[in-house]
């Protein structure tokens, strides 16, 4: 199987199992993916910078066609397939939800995924505006 990864600095170590990538794209974000030997993917996890939708953006149609709800928990990213559920976790406080990707956005370099205001409630950052969380996801299968 042959990976490839534009602008990233990739290494193999030796502690984290035969098999194991470690991909670093900056200080504050790398990827994690281990690739088992039934060629089956496990997790990506990134850590990365969330902000949350606005209210005015409540019952406005997002890029995949379904109307914003703030009380579902949804999130916008700008390459994740729609539909991809993705795990969301504050490390300042251990809390976690899982949100659905249906929309694009941000439109930032430092912002990676736009949280629903339900999703942002559950953990924790909602009234802050920014936060860094993990989010982890399976890998798109062919």
């Amino acid at each position: 199987m042959l990976m490839s990864f534009v602008g990233f600095a990739q290494e193999t170590t030796g502690d984290q199992g035969a098999g194991t990538i470690a991909i670093n794209e900056s200080k504050s974000t790398s990827v994690n993916s281990k690739i088992t030997e039934e060629g089956e993917s496990e997790v990506i996890s990134k850590t990365v910078y969330a902000t949350y939708y606005h209210r005015k953006f409540e019952g406005r149609r997002t890029t995949s066609g379904v109307r914003y709800r703030g009380k579902k928990l949804t999130a916008a990213h700008l390459t994740l397939p729609f539909g991809t559920i993705v795990t969301v976790t504050n490390p300042e406080n251990g809390k976690s939800v899982d949100v659905e990707i249906n929309d694009r956005g941000p439109h930032s370099k430092k912002f990676k995924i736009d949280l629903s205001e339900a999703a942002a409630k559950q953990i924790g950052m909602f009234g802050k505006g920014v936060a860094k969380v993990e989010i982890s996801y399976l890998p798109e299968t062919e």
